[in-house]
Order: structure tokens, then sequence, then C-alpha cells
């Protein structure tokens, strides 16, 4: 959704406050824009769960399968997939895709709940995942329901099956906000990183949110401070440079994703 709306904004200089990939998001979509890291230092593991061997390989062994890549993953890894994928729009995109099957790359439980919306589709899953929602555990979301059984329970699609199975509602970090705030029920049990309790709360301060544990923070995300915002303002450095002709490749899965998602 930034590296979107960088695309909309005048300004030619962009301070990307969040990990590596988003930068790199960012600078494939606005390639004529300088884009600055806050934090040079902060990435996702996930982005680098998956191999371009392995990618290469599952297209040998199926010629007609279609490489939807989630856009927590490197620029290298996107300019070697077909089509990019957000958590807000997968299904949606892969949905529309005119090939029956997926190799869904780097997250596991992501893909495996696209697949399970869409059961025309035959899928190949990767074993990448998110530490932070893979953290999640079956039994402190059952605690947490015990505690607060009028709680309704909003899960981001990262988390594993089990947890999906007992959620009221699933979706990105931006339709958990939209839920919890349209919602009717004024509590509420969120399955996602921590640092979307100060949007949520900010929008309904008359409503409860509760955690299910104390591993649900991204340390990656959290090595983004005001400091260095600060620093990178006056330096404008480190500046996200990629290789152009990688670049142009990288930048086809996402244009084909904003593509398909305006449709």
């Amino acid at each position: 959704y930034l590296s979107k709306l960088a695309t909309t904004l005048s300004e030619d200089t962009i301070i990307f406050c969040g990990v590596n990939f988003m930068g790199e998001s960012a600078k494939l979509l606005n390639p004529k824009k300088k884009v600055i890291m806050a934090d040079e230092y902060a990435d996702c593991p996930m982005a680098h769960m998956v191999d371009i061997d392995t990618i290469e390989q599952v297209r040998q062994e199926n010629p007609d399968v279609c490489v939807v890549c989630y856009v927590n993953s490197t620029a290298q890894i996107k300019a070697h997939s077909d089509v990019c994928v957000t958590s807000s729009n997968a299904v949606r995109i892969v949905k529309a895709l005119p090939q029956s099957k997926i190799f869904f790359i780097p997250d596991n439980n992501l893909g495996h709940y696209v697949a399970s919306q869409l059961p025309e589709k035959t899928f190949i899953f990767h074993d990448g995942f998110c530490h932070v929602h893979k953290s999640i555990h079956l039994e402190n979301v059952l605690a947490a329901k015990e505690a607060h059984p009028e709680a309704l329970v909003l899960t981001h699609p990262e988390c594993t099956g089990d947890i999906l199975e007992l959620s009221d509602f699933i979706g990105s970090t931006s339709q958990i906000i939209d839920y919890a705030t349209k919602s009717e029920n004024n509590t509420f049990i969120i399955c996602t990183e921590m640092g979307v309790f100060y949007e949520l709360h900010q929008k309904n301060p008359e409503k409860k949110f509760y955690s299910v544990g104390h591993r649900q923070f991204c340390p990656n995300m959290k090595m983004v401070r005001l400091e260095g915002v600060k620093e990178a303002l006056e330096t404008m450095q480190p500046e996200v440079n990629l290789d152009e002709e990688m670049r142009q490749k990288a930048a086809l899965p996402l244009e084909k994703m904003l593509k398909l998602a305006a449709r």
C-alpha cells in the first residue's frame, strides 16, 4: 500500500520507515524517486526463506505453474516470480489468474489460507513463515478466549491454520483495523503484530483490545526509531539502489498485481 501510495506523490524523495523489502518495493514502483531507509539493518527473515534455485526447480517440474510471490520478499525473488500479492488481495489475485497450478512463496501459512478459499486451484506450498505469527500458539488464544469470552478473535492469515479455524475474522492488518472499527462488538483478541494496537486504539478509544502473548512483536520493525529517521533526513542515506535490469523484471509482478487488483 505504501509503495503504491508513493506513486501518487509529487515529492521525489521517500524516507521509508519499514524493513528492507518494503523500501525495495517502493523503489520498484517509483524508479525515478530517491528511496531512503530509516534503518538499513531492519530486515524481514521470511523475505529470505526462498531462493531462485527452488523456484526454477518447481518451474522445471511444473511447466504450467504460476509463481505467486507474497510482497514480503526480496526484489531478486520478485524478479523470478509471475505475480505478487498482499495479504489483503491474495485470494482475489490468485482467483483471477488463468493458471490453475500455483506455487505460493514464501509464506506457507498465507499460502494454505489462500488455498482453502480457492479449492478449484492446485497449490504447491513453500516452507517459509513469519516468526511473529508462527509464535502465536493455539493455547495462548484459547486462554485469551477463556479470559474474555465476549471478545471476537481477529487474525492475520500468516498465523497457523489452527488459529485461523477458531477466528471470527481473518484479514490483513488494515482489514483487521477496519473490521474492529466498524464492528458493533466492543472487545477483541488480536492475533497479529503488536504495532497494530496503536491504530486500533486511535480509531476506537472506547473499545478493548487484547493480545495473546509476549512474543507478538517484530524486533526488525522495532529497529525503526526516530533517531534513525532524523539521521536519514540529515544524510539522505542509506539509499535503496537496484540493478536496473533486475528492477524492471521485479517490477513486472508488482505491476501485474496492481492491474488485477484494479479490476
